[in-house]
């Protein structure tokens, strides 16, 4: 069994997000903290179709240093409602110091109220490797080559491993 790190994530909680959960884990095993829209009790954000908006979720984060946060879509709202996240996913840097927002977009055929105290994305913290830049005059040769998009096919073959 593997064990996984804890890591702290500090939060400061924006006055338009008084009164919501903060991001939390839903299961014991879950790899995503769910991120929850703090628009305002009286006023639901509508998203037509074809339509996005950026929301927010009233809280700033600071990352451990050698982490990233990935906002990714919740695979319910993207499978009931053809909802889902339009830069996914999205990239928080352990640096960044703003609002956490979320860009939905609406892919469904029925407009989506994003209401107060939704959960509308997860948020993964993973670790973030940088690598050293190297400019080289050719590159070591490989099977696949330069094939690019669709140059593997779609139908599953064996591979030597």
């Amino acid at each position: 069994m593997s064990t996984v790190s804890d890591l702290e994530l500090q939060i400061v909680q924006l006055p338009h997000a008084v009164g919501l959960p903060l991001p939390a884990y839903q299961t014991a095993n879950a790899a995503g903290m769910d991120l929850i829209a703090a628009v305002p009790e009286s006023e639901s954000v509508t998203i037509a179709p074809g339509q996005f908006v950026m929301i927010p979720t009233g809280i700033v984060i600071a990352l451990p240093n050698g982490t990233e946060g990935q906002v990714r879509p919740r695979s319910g709202l993207a499978a009931k409602h053809g909802v889902t996240i339009l830069n996914a996913p999205g990239t928080i840097d352990s640096d960044y110091r703003g609002e956490v927002c979320v860009l939905l977009i609406n892919h469904g055929a029925e407009a989506f109220a994003v209401t107060r105290g939704m959960r509308i994305a997860q948020l993964v913290v993973a670790p973030v490797s940088h690598a050293l830049v190297r400019l080289m005059d050719k590159l070591d040769e490989t099977a696949r080559g330069s094939g690019g998009f669709g140059s593997t096919g779609t139908k599953s073959v064996d591979r030597v491993r």
